[in-house]
């Protein structure tokens, strides 16, 4: 178990991982808190987990999933603390949001209301972003550099 541990939290200090793990970070988290709290305009935890299992057919243990993704997920990319989870994580939501959502809208995001939907690039950023950091790990100024020292 420990050197799973050690498989995982191990990293270099590089400053590509960081600017990385902090966009996506950032990117992700006022979604979670969408989820979890509420903010920016969201329904928050109740609302989000009564509309996944109702309308989209998730079970509960599954619609948890996203949730805990864009919150706690988002939060583990800005401090670096088990990166490869945390990336894992938010590159799966985004990974299933886009095929379930998004896919059939096309490539480009509706930037000017013309279209039905969003389409997928934002999705391929981010998952792009994911694979790096689940590959890379956390870099420079993270928890899991400290912790593999």
């Amino acid at each position: 178990m420990k050197k799973i541990i050690s498989k995982l939290i191990q990293t270099t200090p590089e400053y590509s991982s960081l600017i990385m793990r902090l966009a996506l970070g950032i990117m992700i988290l006022p979604h979670g808190l969408q989820k979890t709290l509420g903010l920016f305009g969201g329904n928050g935890f109740a609302k989000t987990l009564e509309y996944f299992t109702n309308v989209e057919g998730f079970p509960i243990f599954i619609a948890v999933l996203p949730i805990l993704a864009e919150s706690f997920g988002a939060l583990g990319l800005i401090f670096g603390c088990l990166t490869r989870i945390s990336a894992f994580g938010v590159g799966a939501v985004m990974l299933v949001a886009m095929i379930t959502q998004h896919l059939s809208h096309g490539f480009f995001m509706n930037w000017y209301g013309t279209q039905a939907g969003e389409g997928i690039e934002f999705f391929i950023l981010a998952i792009g972003l994911s694979a790096a950091l689940i590959i890379k790990g956390g870099g420079a100024l993270s928890i899991d550099r400290k912790l593999s020292i």
